[in-house]
């Protein structure tokens, strides 16, 4: 026969909470009463986070041997790229998307029902006749899910990071800004995981109810994600410019530099849209405006960083936000 036995806000098995006396002597009280709640995704999130990291590391010898061999310079006719793409296309791919799309899972699945399970369960009702404050019931909701979701994210980016830097030029079609690498490198998949872990906390705590979370966190994901991808990330750095006679072959751009856009110029550096004076009498009408040269914009490969932990930056900037007012609210107001 098994018995139970009710401690603090939760009531918890007697069998299967003797299966784990290690888990028992890291985590007490709250804490495990959380862990307990939410141990599916968050044993899901740490899962994920072992396979893919051996993954990328299993893959990463392979990969040198083929750099060693092969070299990391696209040659001209494209040779190289191609057989690049057929051993590691796929990886890099769907290493990019799982980097991309974590965040979002995080946030939907376990962001969202955090409080909002809380809430439309009705267990809240219980924890606020016990002895525990609500600071620290809060404290321990938040503290222990965004660490293990902080920490997975960081060891899977730091992973992919290490298998996509010495291919980069090759990887992902060699764009690194819209590509993917961005946002599956460095620290922004770190900081869009707690932004938008905090982004379903709140809504979560505001609609009280699980699906309706859920759904409001992935309508807020896809919104944002736009609004970066479309209006911030190009902001996020200075375009770099160099221009070349008009007549004359393209430009000369470093390495692994991303091409953004192309001018037409005069003398002094009056820029004019690059279909300007191309039909017609184009020749009468370029030096009627001065068009004597082509300017190219473009980011360098050495801006990444910057740009990246500028990024980051400004999500982590707005998840503190979120957060702060998830503890005032929690604190403030009934929930």
């Amino acid at each position: 026969m098994t018995r139970t036995s009710t401690a603090g806000a939760g009531t918890t098995n007697t069998a299967d909470s003797g299966a784990a006396p290690a888990r028992r002597e890291l985590l007490h009280g709250l804490p495990w009463l959380v862990w307990r709640r939410h141990r599916t995704i968050l044993r899901l999130a740490l899962l994920v986070t072992v396979v893919g990291c051996a993954a990328f590391a299993y893959q990463r010898s392979g990969l040198m041997d083929f750099l060693h061999t092969r070299g990391t310079t696209p040659d001209t006719d494209g040779r190289l790229v191609n057989d690049f793409q057929n051993a590691y296309g796929q990886l890099f791919r769907t290493g990019s998307q799982l980097l991309e799309f974590l965040p979002v899972a995080v946030g939907v699945f376990l962001g969202a029902p955090l409080i909002a399970g809380e809430q439309e369960h009705g267990t809240l009702k219980l924890v606020s006749t016990q002895s525990v404050s609500r600071g620290r019931w809060v404290a321990a909701t938040l503290a222990l899910p965004l660490t293990v979701a902080v920490l997975c994210t960081a060891l899977l980016s730091a992973a992919f990071t290490w298998l996509w830097t010495p291919a980069h030029r090759l990887a992902l079609g060699g764009d690194w800004l819209t590509g993917g690498a961005f946002d599956s490198t460095g620290p922004v998949p770190v900081a869009w995981t707690l932004f938008l872990t905090a982004c379903g906390i709140a809504l979560g705590m505001l609609l009280k109810r699980v699906v309706r979370a859920m759904a409001a966190t992935a309508a807020f994901a896809l919104v944002t994600s736009l609004a970066w991808s479309e209006l911030l990330i190009g902001r996020l750095g200075t375009l770099r410019s160099v221009s070349y006679p008009y007549g004359g072959d393209g430009p000369d751009l470093p390495p692994a530099a991303v091409r953004i856009d192309d001018w037409v110029s005069t003398a002094d550096g009056k820029l004019y849209g690059y279909g300007t004076c191309v039909h017609g009498d184009a020749e009468s009408c370029r030096a009627k405006l001065g068009i004597v040269n082509r300017v190219t914009q473009y980011f360098d490969y050495g801006q990444m960083a910057g740009m990246q932990w500028l990024g980051a930056g400004i999500l982590l900037a707005l998840a503190a936000v979120v957060l702060t007012f998830v503890v005032w609210r929690a604190h403030r107001r009934p929930l």
